[in-house]
């Protein structure tokens, strides 16, 4: 790691892409683990498609999670800022929270 204590881009997308395998993997052992205990037979090919489906959702969904926040900050910033309410997270990371 840099003196600076930060990480380089390209690292960041070794972390980035290394996540998503190992989540692309983690899915797929999951369903050929647990679907077998609902009653559903699948084929390796099948958990892999199925695997592949949620890996992309789950990359979308990480996306619209990003927009929420932008328009939470945004929300935030213009009507209750104005109003006395302050920003804070709560102890143990459990959170963001709004103070007046």
């Amino acid at each position: 790691m840099p003196a600076n204590g930060r990480q380089s881009r390209f690292m960041s997308l070794v972390e980035a892409v290394a996540n998503v395998f190992v989540g692309y993997g983690v899915a797929v052992l999951t369903q050929i683990l647990i679907f077998p205990t609902f009653g559903l037979h699948t084929t390796l090919e099948q958990n892999l498609k199925i695997g592949a489906i949620f890996t992309v959702l789950c990359r979308a969904r990480h996306k619209t999670v990003y927009a929420e926040r932008r328009v939470m900050w945004s929300l935030w910033r213009r009507v209750l800022a104005p109003q006395g309410f302050v920003a804070g997270v709560t102890p143990h990371n459990s959170g963001c929270c709004l103070f007046r």
